[in-house]
């Protein structure tokens, strides 16, 4: 088998325990969504405790929405501080190092029923946001640059794998038969102690990026002697060819900070790209629907709600292995726009079904059917290649930062969604998606008309395309005159 397709025990090993780190943050996007009713008896019981007077609803819904979106915020500061940890510490040191704010926040999250505070889930949620945000950073950059070419498409799909197969555990946890009761609610949410703990006993196995070795460390023979462990052969000068290639574009490039990214005509175009696709993400309303899945469940006339929020964890986590197995077949462009299509018409379904629910009884299966096939279109496309594209769209100078960025972008999305969606679901009632529905074909339109195929291009083809456009003008090129700008492999 071709070296460059080849999947070998070493590289699934760091794909895997990387992922975890993305395992962590599906589970603290899910896991608050299950036990809200606990939580709140919580608060309600604590609030009496200290005050002797009863919580009033405002102060309950206002304490539990920050204990939701203060996950987001975490996640902001940690996205934006991405920079800070992978030039200096590498790759994989930077995922061990941001452990310790997983421990930190399993003993606040763990600890605050017994300690009657409020407040210690409200700082828990916060840390582990922080974690998070520093993970969907590390573990995109790290897999696609251990990655063959050949493979990175689909070894990119994996950090979404383990977001939707974390927000599954939780939602199954979170079962009022298992952690989801009473007593067991701190456990529910300590359990991010065990993956941590995991993650640091793996990590050490694993190699650090070899691009990180050659590019920022200049250490040749130990990046060809991890690259031999990779790929399970010696013969690995294509890999190291195309390495020394990108390092010497990057001498001519330097590292690029934050502020220069904005100002360089060269990553304007690659950085818009970047930026929209992780708003295209969050602001399908994929969120509002894991956030409040169990009461749009509930409003759809569905007795166990609980199950059908968990079915729709299973269609998420199935159709992310679907989008694994043809990413590289259909390419990036194409699954993305898909995607968006299927999630507006699903979202103009599920419309439909919520307005007439009270006339036509039947209408709550077409609405369970519409959050399903919502759910479903999400995976192929705007779920996990938002993430991975950004490692593609730039190369080892402007990657850090382009990171931040675009991870900055994505958790700000995230938290106006978690915050305003009851707001506006209140001020909208059934209509609500109408309002998704527009941005997803304001995405889709956009996508057809700026995003450029990167399968099978290397990072240098793809810069190099987005620098020969930036020289002739960008605006005039369309995404199939960029498809050509990367040579002949990049056709689809």
């Amino acid at each position: 088998m071709d070296s460059g397709k080849r999947i070998t025990f070493p590289l699934m090993l760091s794909v895997g325990t990387a992922v975890i780190g993305s395992l962590q943050f599906g589970y603290n996007t899910g896991v608050i969504n299950a036990p809200q009713k606990i939580i709140e008896k919580f608060i309600n019981e604590t609030y009496f405790e200290r005050y002797q007077e009863a919580i009033s609803k405002t102060t309950l819904t206002a304490i539990w929405s920050l204990a939701v979106s203060i996950f987001s915020v975490g996640g902001i500061v940690g996205s934006f501080s991405v920079g800070l940890f992978v030039n200096r510490f590498g790759r994989r040191n930077s995922m061990l190092m941001a452990n310790v704010l997983a421990f930190i926040a399993a003993a606040l999250m763990g600890f605050s029923k017994m300690a009657s505070s409020w407040e210690m889930l409200i700082v828990g949620r916060f840390v582990v946001g922080l974690y998070s945000g520093l993970s969907t950073g590390f573990v995109p950059m790290y897999v696609g640059e251990i990655s063959p070419t050949a493979l990175r498409g689909a070894l990119g799909t994996f950090h979404q794998l383990g977001i939707v197969v974390g927000i599954l555990i939780a939602q199954v946890f979170g079962m009022e038969a298992i952690m989801g009761n009473d007593d067991l609610w701190p456990l529910l949410l300590g359990f991010i102690f065990i993956l941590a703990l995991i993650q640091c006993i793996l990590l050490p196995l694993c190699p650090k990026s070899p691009r990180f070795l050659l590019i920022n460390k200049n250490e040749e023979n130990k990046a060809k002697a991890v690259l031999k462990k990779l790929r399970g052969t010696t013969d690995v000068s294509s890999d190291m060819q195309e390495m020394k290639e990108e390092s010497r574009q990057m001498m001519r490039e330097k590292k690029v900070t934050i502020p220069e990214l904005f100002r360089s005509h060269l990553y304007r175009q690659p950085l818009l790209i970047a930026v929209v696709l992780q708003l295209s993400q969050q602001l399908s309303g994929i969120n509002a629907v894991f956030y409040y899945s169990t009461r749009i469940f509930e409003k759809a006339g569905v007795e166990q709600p609980v199950y059908a929020t968990i079915g729709a964890g299973v269609v998420n986590t199935a159709f992310t292995v679907v989008s694994l197995f043809i990413v590289e077949r259909a390419g990036r462009r194409s699954l993305h726009m898909l995607g968006l299509l299927g999630m507006a018409v699903s979202a103009v379904l599920m419309t439909i079904a919520m307005a007439l629910l009270e006339q036509l009884k039947w209408m709550s299966y077409l609405s369970i059917v519409a959050i399903f096939a919502f759910v479903a279109f999400f995976e192929l496309g705007p779920g996990p290649i938002p993430w991975f594209i950004v490692a593609e769209l730039f190369s080892q100078g402007p990657r850090p930062s382009a990171f931040a960025v675009a991870g900055f972008s994505n958790w700000t999305a995230n938290f106006i969604v978690g915050m305003a969606f009851q707001y506006v679901e209140e001020l909208c009632g059934p209509y609500v998606f109408i309002i998704f529905t527009v941005l997803l074909l304001f995405f889709l339109v956009f996508t057809y008309f700026k995003v450029p195929e990167t399968k099978g291009r290397t990072f240098d083809q793809i810069s190099a395309g987005f620098r020969q456009t930036a020289a002739s003008g960008a605006e005039k090129h369309s995404p199939e005159e960029l498809n050509s700008l990367g040579g002949a492999d990049s056709q689809l």
